[in-house]
């Protein structure tokens, strides 16, 4: 695996030529910063300062094009540091034009900025330049933007983890809301959710509006809707309990009001959810490989949708280690000399599919067969047994090659695949 990654650094180097035109650009709000220099690191020309809009690109479009023909290049490679993302309207103009984009990481601009000047100090204009060097020495990557049915499915997938955050907001401060006007309704309802529940939040929230409607007035009203589930034991529960409530009784006017409004966030964000769901179960019954994938034991339709819409296309990988370098599970080493330190992850990648990826591990150990036995496997053997924590990291990096062998291949799931034979003797001389 090192030598795959000098190799590819080596390609990365030679593909900047003496006929290149290396564009290190800062990325900001409103208005950028960009430098040009050759493969030995001379600066070509003036900076170019533009803004983000129609006339401002169109600017850096001609100033690179006159730089390229004036210094007598074939190639601009354009390379900016993803932070933010305010470079998607930038990328997907160049793209249009044909100039190629690259990314360099945020940690090694910060890391070797005072190489420039030998000063910690920060400046657009420095980190324009800092990020065109970077590039010459082949420290950059291109970037996988989704496209097609892959840019739908992250909106819509960034779009619910927003609203699931949002809903469980309103969840919460429903919640406080019980606990400071009607703390006993949680021994009515354990689950304020259920249907009947919520009409009674609708129409008569209050311990006081309870006792006025009365058992006979409950029950009617929850059997216009609700006809199984609940009956004169539950209404006349509730009654019991809003006659002994400890509940504040002053302010009730505000407290109906602020309940409804939260209501109506409660559905709004449920819609929400539900319609995006929708929609992405559309996309993935035309992604190939989406249904085979599915046949994980433990794998949800949530943590397909989220790998590929973190991923993309999975054609565009080799192998599935480089999706696992994408997500930043790749290993880190510590040592010098005779020392050997301890091993981690990297963490350089995409945070969000590293989490998403960590939530789909935790109930497969209990679940699936397969990641069960390699969890037990990975924690009690005998040489370099692994913490718990160790182990559900190391089997996101399985489920990762998992999901690009199923989804590449577009074939089901099987278990005895995914321990392999090796896997498998070695497990079968363990339990002897």
């Amino acid at each position: 695996m090192k030598y795959k990654l000098k190799e590819k650094q080596n390609q990365r180097i030679t593909r900047i030529s003496d006929t290149t035109l290396v564009v290190g650009a800062d990325i900001a709000k409103k208005i950028h910063v960009a430098r040009a220099v050759d493969f030995r690191g001379i600066e070509l020309g003036k900076d170019c300062v533009f803004h983000n809009d129609q006339e401002g690109l169109t600017k850096l479009a001609t100033w690179m094009t006159e730089l390229k023909q004036a210094h007598g290049k074939t190639e601009i490679v354009f390379g900016i540091e993803p932070t933010g993302h305010y470079w998607f309207p930038l990328a997907a103009f160049l793209e249009n034009q044909g100039i190629k984009i690259v990314v360099v990481n945020p940690h090694h601009v910060s890391k070797s900025k005072e190489l420039e000047d030998n000063s910690p100090t920060k400046s657009d204009y420095k980190d324009a330049k800092v990020i065109a060097d970077l590039i010459r020495n082949g420290k950059y990557s291109e970037p996988n933007l989704p496209t097609k049915e892959y840019a739908d499915l992250r909106i819509y997938m960034n779009f619910r983890e927003k609203a699931s955050v949002n809903l469980n907001q309103v969840k919460g401060r429903i919640s406080n809301w019980f606990d400071r006007y009607f703390p006993e309704y949680a021994s009515v309802f354990k689950k304020w959710e259920g249907k009947a529940s919520l009409m009674t939040m609708r129409q008569f929230p209050t311990p006081g509006e309870i006792q006025s409607t009365g058992t006979r007035g409950i029950l009617a009203h929850w059997k216009t809707e609700v006809k199984r589930g609940v009956g004169i034991k539950r209404a006349e529960k509730l009654c019991a309990a809003a006659a002994t409530s400890i509940g504040l009784t002053e302010g009730l006017t505000a407290a109906r009001m602020e309940l409804s409004a939260l209501l109506e966030q409660y559905d709004l964000f449920t819609k929400q959810l539900e319609t995006t769901m929708e929609k992405v179960m559309q996309i993935l019954e035309n992604i190939p490989g989406a249904a085979e994938m599915l046949t994980i034991p433990g794998v949800g339709a949530i943590t397909v949708a989220g790998f590929l819409a973190e991923v993309g296309d999975l054609n565009k990988y080799d192998h599935g280690q480089q999706i696992i370098r994408l997500a930043g599970l790749n290993l880190k080493e510590n040592s010098s000399g005779t020392r050997k330190g301890k091993t981690g992850i990297t963490k350089r990648g995409r945070s969000r599919l590293r989490a998403l990826l960590f939530r789909a591990v935790l109930p497969m150990v209990a679940k699936n067969e397969a990641f069960k036995a390699l969890h037990k496997h990975y924690t009690t053997r005998s040489q370099n047994p692994l913490k718990k924590k160790q182990s559900i990291i190391a089997l996101c990096g399985k489920l990762i090659r998992v999901l690009h062998t199923l989804g590449t291949k577009q074939r089901a799931y099987n278990a005895n695949d995914v321990l392999g034979p090796i896997r498998q003797a070695q497990m079968q001389q363990m339990a002897a």
